[in-house]
């Protein structure tokens, strides 16, 4: 900064061989004072330097324009600090100042924090520039805080007046247009088209297995005709030429390959038990009475007769699911004729008996989850008790268990003593299988089943399926809009600027600017008849924030409250309370006399850093540059 100060100043030498005015806030540290002294002294070779508070500058100048008088108080709000100075007699008693570190930079980054939680999405917007540039055109002090609050709280029409709207660079997305009648129609047509090329395809498929196994069928017909009429030697050089081993497995395949016909044609499929000749073959000694068989073969009759009920309920299991697919396969037939009949009737009846089966399902769950009945064990959260969320036999397997607990600490523990004690795990055993809470419902099948169909003949269905489903198609996301890229300041305009009166609403514990005004006048050494009315009716504001609306009616409400009724205040805005401070040192520092009051170069290497602790100046000019020097302070 000092670079582009001398630089524009024409100071481009190697030192700078003009004396230097420095203003800081009052009550400056002396290692910030000794630090820029050192700066100026050494790096700069500045011949003097001098020092002062650019609050009294300002009050001096703007008293010599008549805005405020000789006795008053001068508020100044910076940038980083903001402290209150009394003026007697045209003096600054800095004895009475008070100085609170908050200032216009806090109230900056405190909108920025708020805007960047609101909008976090939009941070590399809120730049340290633009959010000043928000601050000093949309802020303003609140008469009073909380009912601004509360006006805001209400979000009525006052409050939509008081909100103002950012609008960020925003391109529309270009709109999809939904699909029309025609479009709708030819995908569908599409759509069966392909649906009748793959039942072509399905059924050419068919039609090729069906001459596949008769072709097959007749063969093993054919070899198992000669196998009968050839002699015992004959048959292993018949059997030589196929792939089979024995006359018993060309039957099995001969069995077998009936069964898949019988399948592929849509026929009812017999068991293969039923079917296999060699059946009593295999299972030859369960129809022996015990009493006929060793040891060794009673252990075989009870291997055989586990492996043939095995067998047989494979079997019984695979030919319900047979029936069960010939049974979809005719349903499906039948609702291709009824849709080839009327498809819109039949488009009707599907989407309402999927509406009636979601709203089933849905009432199923919610059964389930909140139990079918309440017996009082409401909780305060509007939920139900465990009770009612078990079904039959889960409560009938808890009441059990409850029975063995009470019975079990009347006295001495004697369960299992006797042998019905064991019946009890029987009993829960047996609800166990009962239960059916992890059984699929049959009901979510066929409106799957259903809303699949739909899928596929209905362009215009969305399927919504359920959240914790594998299916579940991904979130659909809105397109942005105008008001996605649009910054609201509602609330943030006053709750930032308040921190100058408020700073505990950031963290720190120090008064705000109407406190320290009512500190500063009781911290006068002297208080005369009327001095303190006689300050209070002339209070400067001075500084960059300062400057937000609805400052000077908020100081006067808040200095009334600590100032016995009926006191005058009247508060005054400097002409220029940013460069007044300027003015005024330009003109102490254009003075004659000002060279011989400065701290100079020798000084500063004579009497070292620490002279400008109680360095202060005491000058005795003429009457002109007297009221001005009053507020050179060191």
């Amino acid at each position: 900064i000092l670079d582009f100060g001398f630089d524009r100043l024409g100071a481009d030498q190697s030192q700078i061989n003009h004396p230097v005015l420095i203003t800081e806030c009052a009550c400056n540290p002396v290692q910030s004072r000794s630090k820029m002294a050192e700066l100026l002294f050494e790096s700069y070779g500045v011949p003097s330097v001098a020092f002062g508070v650019d609050a009294a500058f300002s009050y001096k100048y703007n008293q010599q324009l008549g805005i405020c008088s000789n006795d008053g108080l001068a508020i100044c709000s910076g940038f980083n600090t903001s402290h209150v100075i009394p003026f007697l007699n045209g003096e600054p008693v800095y004895d009475a100042c008070c100085r609170t570190n908050v200032g216009g930079y806090h109230v900056t980054d405190y909108l920025k924090q708020l805007l960047s939680l609101k909008y976090p999405h939009h941070m590399s917007k809120l730049t340290w520039e633009k959010v000043e540039d928000l601050k000093m055109e949309h802020c303003y002090i609140a008469p009073d805080y909380a009912a601004e609050v509360r006006l805001f709280q209400k979000g009525d029409k006052k409050a939509e007046e008081k909100t103002r709207c950012w609008q960020l660079p925003w391109t529309p997305s270009p709109m999809e247009e939904a699909p029309s009648e025609e479009e709708i129609a030819r995908k569908a047509a599409l759509k069966e088209k392909q649906g009748q090329r793959l039942r072509e395809m399905a059924e050419a498929k068919r039609s090729n297995r069906i001459n596949d196994l008769e072709n097959e069928i007749r063969d093993l017909e054919m070899l198992l005709q000669r196998l009968r009429h050839a002699t015992e030697n004959d048959i292993p050089l018949i059997l030589a030429k196929t792939v089979y081993i024995s006359k018993h497995d060309v039957e099995s395949a001969l069995a077998k390959a009936t069964q898949s016909l019988r399948k592929a044609k849509g026929e009812p499929v017999e068991s293969v038990e039923k079917m296999d000749p060699s059946s009593t073959e295999k299972y030859n000694l369960i129809n022996v009475p015990d009493e006929m068989l060793t040891p060794e073969q009673l252990k075989q009759k009870r291997k055989q007769l586990f492996i043939k009920s095995t067998s047989e309920a494979r079997q019984l299991k695979k030919q319900k699911q047979v029936e069960e697919e010939l049974e979809r396969e005719r349903q499906r037939k039948l609702e291709e004729e009824r849709r080839l009949e009327n498809p819109e009737r039949y488009l009707e009846e599907l989407h309402a008996k999927h509406r009636d089966l979601s709203e089933k399902v849905e009432q199923r769950k919610k059964l389930k989850t909140n139990g079918g009945h309440t017996n009082g064990n409401h909780n305060a959260s509007g939920g139900v008790g465990r009770g009612e969320r078990l079904n039959p036999s889960q409560r009938e397997r808890m009441r059990l268990l409850t029975t063995a607990a009470f019975d079990r600490g009347k006295g001495e523990d004697t369960f299992g003593a006797k042998d019905e004690d064991w019946q009890l795990y029987k009993l829960m055993s047996k609800d166990n299988d009962d239960d059916d809470d992890d059984k699929p419902d049959p009901d979510e099948a066929e409106l799957a089943r259903i809303s699949s169909r739909l899928q596929e003949i209905d362009p215009t269905f969305i399927f919504k399926s359920e959240s914790g489903s594998s299916s579940a198609e991904p979130p659909r996301f809105r397109p942005l809009t105008k008001e996605d890229f649009q910054i609201i300041l509602g609330v943030e305009r006053f709750r930032c600027p308040e921190i100058l009166f408020n700073p505990n609403l950031i963290g720190i514990d120090q008064a705000g600017l109407d406190e320290m005004a009512g500190i500063s006048i009781r911290r006068l050494p002297s208080k005369g008849q009327g001095l303190e009315e006689k300050i209070t009716s002339s209070i400067l504001l001075i500084g960059g924030s300062c400057l937000f609306p609805g400052m000077s009616e908020r100081l006067e409400a808040g200095i009334r409250m600590t100032r016995p009724c009926g006191t005058p205040i009247k508060i005054y805005e400097a002409s220029d309370p940013i460069l007044d401070a300027w003015r005024g040192a330009s003109t102490y520092a254009a003075a004659m006399q000002f060279p011989q009051q400065t701290f100079s170069r020798m000084d500063y290497y004579e009497k070292g850093e620490d002279w400008l602790r109680s360095y202060e100046l005491r000058a005795s000019i003429d009457e002109t540059v007297d009221t001005i020097a009053a507020a050179l302070h060191i």
